[in-house]
Parts: C-alpha cells; sequence; structure tokens
C-alpha cells in the first residue's frame, strides 16, 4: 500500500471505506439486527436508516436504536466515540463501533475502556474496494446499558475472526 493510501485511510477526507459485507453480516447477527448507520453515504450504509455527512449524525439522536458506527477514521474519531458512549446510557439504545484499535489515544481510555465489550480483530480488513488489507489492527467496541443482554457467551474481552 502505497503512503497516499495510507494517509487516506488515517483520515476523513473519504467516506469511501466501507465495511466489509461479510464482517458486518457476522456483527449483525451476533448484536444486532442494527438498525441505525449514523455515519453513512447511500453507497455504503448497512442500515435502512441512515444518516449522511450533510445530515450530521453526530447531531442526532440514537435512542432507541440498534446502532453500527464506522466512524471516519480522522481527527474526529473522538466526537464519534463520545457520542456513542453517551448514547449508549440510555437502556434502550445499543452501540456496536468497528474502529481502530489504538489503544494509546485519549478517547480509548476515556470511553472505550468503559464498554461493555471490546473484541479485537484477528488479522487485518479490507475496507471499501481496497485491494490491500488496512495499515491498522481493528477492534469491535459495544456499548449497552441494557441489563441481561449479554450472556457469559460474550465476554468482556475477546477476539473476532475477520
Amino acid at each position: 500500500m502505497n503512503k497516499a493510501t495510507q494517509k487516506l485511510m488515517f483520515s476523513s477526507q473519504t467516506a469511501n471505506w466501507s465495511t466489509p459485507p461479510d464482517f458486518f453480516h457476522k456483527l449483525n447477527m451476533k448484536f444486532g439486527p442494527f438498525n441505525l448507520d449514523p455515519c453513512a453515504t447511500p453507497y455504503n450504509t448497512k442500515c435502512v436508516n441512515f444518516f449522511t455527512k450533510p445530515e450530521d449524525g453526530l447531531s442526532k439522536s440514537w435512542q432507541g436504536h440498534t446502532v453500527f458506527v464506522n466512524p471516519p477514521y480522522g481527527r474526529g474519531i473522538g466526537a464519534w466515540i463520545q457520542k456513542a458512549y453517551e448514547e449508549a446510557q440510555d437502556p434502550d439504545t445499543k452501540v456496536v463501533m468497528l474502529i481502530p484499535a489504538r489503544t494509546d489515544t485519549k478517547y480509548w481510555h476515556d470511553y472505550i475502556m468503559k464498554a461493555e465489550m471490546v473484541f479485537f480483530i484477528k488479522g487485518r480488513l479490507k475496507f471499501g474496494d481496497s485491494q490491500n488489507s488496512a495499515p491498522f489492527p481493528s477492534a469491535v467496541v459495544v456499548f449497552s446499558k441494557v441489563p441481561g443482554t449479554w450472556s457469559s457467551d460474550y465476554p468482556r474481552l475477546g477476539a473476532i475472526n475477520r
């Protein structure tokens, strides 16, 4: 992967790095069904209900939904993670995020460490139409305050196969 592609994948310059369909299907089966994608385009959304960039999913309520979020991976990712954590404080809302596994960031310690579950992805995902794997590891984070939602089948920390 060339440096220009790497730079783009770590930025918010494009929303075209969509979640691999087969991986989304696994998440939807395990944690869904998802019914809201708050940061999508009509071309990469994984849910019938979604917000585009002009609609600004950060400014909308996610309450009452089972939300799937693959946020822009640039400098603004912390705002999406904070929003996910805050929205999931409502017992009628569950948020599942696919994010880079950047355990050294402030948002990781402020919010991800409070998640109900964190799963590290084995290997590296191929986003969008890329021929190459991402230049970073990924994690799936689950925020939910619904009592009894999770069984012992889902440990708080674990790994998911691609």
